[in-house]
């Protein structure tokens, strides 16, 4: 009989295929955890942060559109692949590995279309994804170099023979599996209310680090013409070029509508490339301190040009697109304007006057985003509801003195409402 990836004993083929399988499982394992925690963080200390590169980001993954399907996160079906892959080198039989071969072969094509999706329309790339895309390449490569029918020739006869009887039985048992993470998803989500709660309480027990000595003047929403006449004072220490911080931007813009009149938000340069910022020991993002300078330039053109480096995220990271953004808003002298670079620097120098809050970072503000919120900071992103939150009872504190129990509305009251 002629020997095949799982059948005919165990070779070094088979041993790669069950261990490729077994990758395939531990990196959608990490992909789900990431995602649960990513969209429904259980404390204020878990917020994602822009800590690796404004490329490799695993959140930009995780609140996209593309993260789950019907409420099944994404890496649900590459366990299904990947336990599939393994259990056919462990139990291999004739129809689990023809079954296999076109599982595999559909499997690298949904790899190459996520890998295409998230590198040139997210602009970024997950590290627990790629270590999937990796695993899924070898599978496939195994299945077509050793699989079963290679010596029979011919695509279709290689790789769509696969069981109907173990298709159905598998999609019976994925459907049962999906069904539970789907109620796993929406008590996430029902859990949200009483997680805003716990978020609430973990604000206020925030040590109260006060607002920098220097707060920027380039704000993206006034409401009152001081800062701290606001019941909502956001400081944000940004990187246009981190994803993170455009996914706080994009927050921070509908939470303007919903606050309107009592929300002020100052901006504060943060770029996190070594040409301009030596508050933290991280060379990121090529292109940051440009950025910074060309928005920095002309206060009146501040928010303008905030909108249109955030709404061309990708783009941004090209020097020839940055030196047609400065054309086009007239501020080309921004690259080298002395005044520019000296606020732009003493904006970024206020990150040195927090107190460090890890021992691997000399100063609090040490990534980005990290918001002082009323004098309180929290290193990264939340969750709109829990942003919410936080923002109604702030307000709820500033105009009545009520407590946040005795205020907020629950998202479904909300809803209900309007």
């Amino acid at each position: 009989m002629v020997k095949t990836l799982t059948l005919n004993g165990k070779r070094l083929p088979g041993i790669f295929s069950f261990f490729s399988g077994i990758g395939m499982m531990a990196a959608s394992i990490l992909t789900i955890q990431h995602f649960f925690l990513a969209n429904y963080p259980r404390t204020i200390f878990e917020g994602s942060f822009c800590d690796i590169s404004a490329f490799l980001n695993c959140d930009n993954s995780a609140f996209s559109s593309i993260a789950q399907v019907l409420g099944i996160p994404i890496g649900y079906f590459g366990l299904i692949v990947g336990l599939l892959v393994a259990l056919g080198a462990l139990f291999p039989s004739e129809s689990f590995e023809r079954t296999n071969t076109f599982i595999a072969f559909l499997n690298v094509l949904g790899v190459a279309g996520l890998f295409i999706y998230s590198v040139f329309l997210l602009g970024s790339l997950c590290l627990f994804c790629a270590g999937f895309y990796i695993f899924t390449i070898l599978s496939f490569i195994l299945f077509w170099r050793y699989g079963i029918g290679r010596s029979q020739g011919g695509f279709l006869i290689r790789f769509f023979r696969p069981s109907i009887k173990i298709l159905v039985t598998v999609f019976c048992i994925s459907a049962l599996g999906a069904y539970g993470m789907i109620q796993y998803h929406e008590a996430k989500k029902e859990a949200k209310a009483a997680v805003a709660l716990r978020i609430i309480k973990q604000f206020y027990e925030l040590p109260v680090v006060g607002n920098p000595s220097f707060i920027s003047p380039y704000w993206t929403v006034r409401s009152t013409e001081n800062f701290e006449d606001a019941p909502i004072q956001v400081i944000e220490y940004v990187d246009f070029l981190c994803p993170d911080c455009q996914f706080l931007t994009q927050q921070l813009n509908i939470f303007k509508e919903e606050f309107a009149g009592k929300i002020n938000v100052a901006f504060q340069f943060f770029p996190l490339e070594g040409q301009c910022n030596t508050v933290v020991d991280k060379d990121l993002h090529p292109g940051a301190c440009e950025l910074s300078y060309i928005a920095a330039y002309d206060p009146a053109k501040f928010l303008a040009i905030h909108d249109e480096i955030f709404a061309n995220f990708i783009a941004a990271r090209k020097p020839e697109w940055r030196q047609e953004l400065a054309r086009k808003y007239e501020v080309e002298e921004a690259f080298n304007d002395p005044a520019t670079r000296e606020i732009v620097q003493a904006i970024i120098n206020t990150g040195k006057e927090y107190e460090k809050t890890s021992d691997r970072f000399a100063h609090g503000v040490r990534s980005t985003p990290t918001m002082i919120i009323n004098g309180r900071m929290i290193i990264g992103t939340l969750p709109e509801e829990q942003m919410r939150a936080i923002f109604q009872d702030l307000v709820a504190r500033y105009e009545s003195g009520k407590k946040f129990l005795e205020f907020w509305v629950p998202p479904k009251a909300r809803k209900i409402k309007r």
